[in-house]
């Protein structure tokens, strides 16, 4: 049985881990993937958003007509698009394993690992120990198994496997009501998809603030049908080979919906399965999340986990953050630091876009935590004259006491930018009334939006304290 210093399972950031700070460490990189790197270089973050850039030009004559424009959209080249992208990201994939497999001090194993004890692990038909073992396996798309699924097998797809399809659909069916439903209806409608959207739930982003997800809906519905609180239950083969959805509403009403293509985008499940922690003596939480501590140390000493298959938060932005902290405590044993989960933010690169930090207004009702609101329309600053903005707003939350901010929620073009200077504010304690007055906001650029959505706060204590 091969010994090692460190084994890290998962090629995605637990190979980031492995810097040239481990080069005097036995390393075992253990990865079942076909394709080196992950979900956010292959499969996720990286690849989604590069097929949104030319989503959101195709989508520009719909825009430029407003200002006067006569734009034309004539079509797409979905191979063109698909070829680009991933004519790109497969040679850095490819190129990652060819230089971890040259690695003096690293060993990779391409296979399916799985505890047979504390800190060894079956790999293939090798096994392995280590001193210490670090969990990096992520997560993947959740499948659903309803009646018909096997017959229509060929035309239901995942985010894993849709961006790599030969056509683009003409029709297509998207399962879900979450960021990875929101940003695919996106990219499929504005390239001439006819997109329906449905999800079983009677909102979408679940989890956003009731007024940007509601507001969410308005817009992304002029594009896209949507259709809410409808579960499936059934897939048929049609005509022509085209599939039928059959769902039902909560009253029992039977729906059918005609597509190409489905993609299933209900929510994503952590690869924790396969790897049997149990037989490791690893402790394992509801949905297969891998208990850790605030460290990222599980319960059997010497084991770490990150990501997806560890963290609340399946954001890679999170395991990136988790994978340093695992990187320090792996070298520096006698000072060991926490992961910071207090201001996590995200970001949907949807029409429109939406990012947001920190609490909702319901959750702060629902705590009795005491805070003023503050709502600004991108429409009522000078950049969002220049864009003729209709529906597009930035809204506060503040501690009223502290005069810190509790949470911030941006539906609105460049969301993912200008969510940032608020998710700084909140990271390092900077009050309301520094940060809109204790700094120049250039004019008339996009950001005035949050300046004034902190003046708006400012307005509101002023009138609060009046009374």
């Amino acid at each position: 049985m091969q010994h090692f210093d460190l084994i890290v399972i998962g090629s995605g950031s637990g190979n980031s881990l492995i810097d040239e700070r481990f080069e005097k460490w036995n390393v075992a990189l253990v990865d079942r993937d076909e394709t080196f790197g992950g979900t956010c270089l292959n499969r996720g973050c990286i690849p989604t958003k590069m097929f949104v850039l030319p989503a959101d030009h195709a989508a520009a004559p719909r825009e430029a007509k407003r200002l006067g424009v006569d734009l034309e959209y004539k079509g797409s080249d979905w191979k063109a698009i698909r070829d680009r992208i991933f004519g790109r990201i497969d040679p850095i994939s490819a190129g990652g394993l060819d230089w971890r497999e040259r690695s003096e001090n690293v060993t990779v194993f391409r296979d399916e690992a799985r505890f047979v004890g504390d800190k060894v692990l079956q790999v293939g038909d090798t096994q392995i120990s280590a001193d210490r073992v670090v969990i990096a396996t992520g997560s993947r798309p959740r499948e659903l198994d309803v009646p018909g699924m096997a017959d229509v097998a060929d035309r239901v797809f995942t985010s894993d496997t849709i961006m790599r399809i030969d056509e683009r659909p003409k029709r297509l069916v998207i399962l879900g009501g979450g960021f990875i439903a929101s940003e695919f209806a996106h990219v499929f409608a504005s390239l001439g998809t006819e997109v329906t959207l449905i999800n079983r739930s009677e909102v979408m982003l679940r989890g956003a603030d009731a007024e940007i997800s509601e507001q969410f809906v308005n817009l992304l519905g002029k594009r896209v049908q949507i259709r809410l609180n409808q579960q499936l239950a059934l897939l048929e083969e049609g005509q022509g080979g085209e599939v039928t959805v059959v769902t039902t509403d909560r009253n029992g009403i039977e729906y059918e919906y005609f597509a190409d293509a489905v993609l299933v985008a209900a929510g994503r499940v952590r690869n924790s399965d396969a790897l049997d922690p149990a037989a490791g003596g690893i402790d394992v939480g509801a949905l297969g999340q891998i208990k850790v501590d605030a460290q990222q140390r599980t319960n059997v000493e010497g084991v770490w986990a990150l990501g997806d298959v560890s963290s609340d938060h399946l954001l890679k932005h999170v395991a990136n953050a988790e994978m340093r902290t695992v990187q320090h405590n792996l070298l520096h044993p006698e000072a060991p630091v926490e992961t910071d989960h207090r201001y996590v933010p995200y970001a949907v690169f949807s029409d429109p876009q939406v990012a947001a930090v920190g609490a909702t207004e319901a959750q702060l009702q629902a705590w009795g935590t005491p805070y003023l609101c503050a709502r600004q329309r991108y429409a009522d600053v000078a950049y969002g004259w220049a864009l003729e903005d209709e529906g597009h707003f930035v809204k506060l939350l503040a501690d009223p006491g502290s005069w810190r901010l509790l949470g911030a929620h941006i539906i609105g073009p460049q969301a993912p930018t200008l969510i940032q200077p608020l998710i700084q504010a909140m990271s390092f304690g900077l009050r309301v009334d520094e940060m809109a007055r204790g700094q120049y906001w250039i004019h008339p650029a996009l950001p005035e939006v949050v300046e004034n959505a902190l003046l708006g706060l400012l307005a509101k204590h002023q009138a609060e304290t009046a009374r």
